[in-house]
């Protein structure tokens, strides 16, 4: 039967349902920032890339015969290989992006053995955590794009006749594969379309934003961004002056962030109090004292 994975708090509760697939391993990425689901050994190989943060699948690749993986130091990329003496077959390792890539690979002439493979060392701390890069073409753009399953042509036009252990989507993608089972194939490419536009969209609306600022306020909100937003600190002890002022910060950002609110509901014409109008008035003078808790 295909294995479940799902991901719990400490308390033992719950948190994602990543489905059913053909696993046996799980690997957190150092920074703990990237969890890699895989089925290796007598498995067919599979990986997926799952940001821990949002909880989005970021790539799906396969490596094939595979009895050995590793996470490099810097959180970024993985090493598969196929080992003596559990295959003696083909031995050789290949050096993966998170993001589905294969960076570079190296196969052992017939007859040689690889016996064990290992990344350099680094202390803890000396990779940080970097901001997650999207594949070029995304998890359903690479599953439509490979070959559909043979079906002679008395079945063809007919619904699939349904499996015994059909695999199940994790919990954000059930909703979609839905959605999506139902659509025809123009309307699902139109469909697309749309989201990618109203993506395109969002994101011309979040430039123009920012670029209504002054310098001295864009440099501070990417500065507030990458502390604040998900940048993993160094794994080194923190003395009780910087909790404070990591206290002090969020507690900043969360003022920014209702500062936005209002903003958004003054561009859709909607009346702001006087104490809304206040509020507004203080962005400049949060931002510089974030600055300067940074600095400090």
């Amino acid at each position: 039967m295909p294995a479940k994975a799902t991901l719990f708090n400490l308390k033992c509760e719950p948190i994602f349902d990543f489905g059913t697939g053909p696993r046996n391993s799980v690997f957190f990425n150092p920074q703990g920032t990237i969890l890699c689901i895989a089925g290796f050994g007598n498995l067919r190989g599979d990986m997926e890339f799952w940001d821990r943060k949002q909880l989005k699948l970021i790539s799906k690749p396969q490596a094939s015969d595979s009895t050995f993986f590793q996470w490099c130091p810097d959180g970024e990329h993985v090493v598969t290989a196929t080992c003596s003496p559990r295959l003696r077959q083909d031995n050789g390792f290949k050096i993966w992006h998170y993001n589905g890539e294969l960076r570079n690979t190296f196969q052992y002439s017939a007859g040689d053995e690889l016996w064990e493979v290992g990344w350099q060392p680094f202390p803890l701390g000396v990779f940080v955590a970097k901001p997650i890069v999207k594949p070029t073409v995304s998890v359903a753009q690479a599953e439509a794009a490979k070959p559909g399953v043979y079906r002679p042509p008395g079945a063809r036009g007919k619904p699939p006749p349904k499996k015994i252990s059909e695999l199940e989507p994790a919990e954000n993608m059930k909703k979609i594969a839905v959605e999506e089972s139902n659509l025809s194939k123009s309307a699902l490419k139109n469909k697309r379309k749309r989201e990618a536009k109203a993506k395109a969209k969002d994101q011309q609306a979040h430039d123009g934003t920012l670029m209504s600022r002054s310098s001295d306020q864009r440099d501070a909100i990417a500065m507030t961004n990458y502390i604040v937003g998900g940048a993993t600190t160094r794994q080194q002890p923190v003395s009780e002056g910087n909790a404070d002022d990591d206290k002090k910060i969020k507690a900043l950002k969360k003022k920014l962030k209702a500062i936005e609110k209002l903003k958004e509901q003054q561009q859709q014409g909607k009346e702001l109090e006087k104490n809304q109008l206040d509020k507004l008035k203080t962005e400049e003078a949060l931002l510089k004292e974030i600055q300067q808790l940074e600095i400090s």
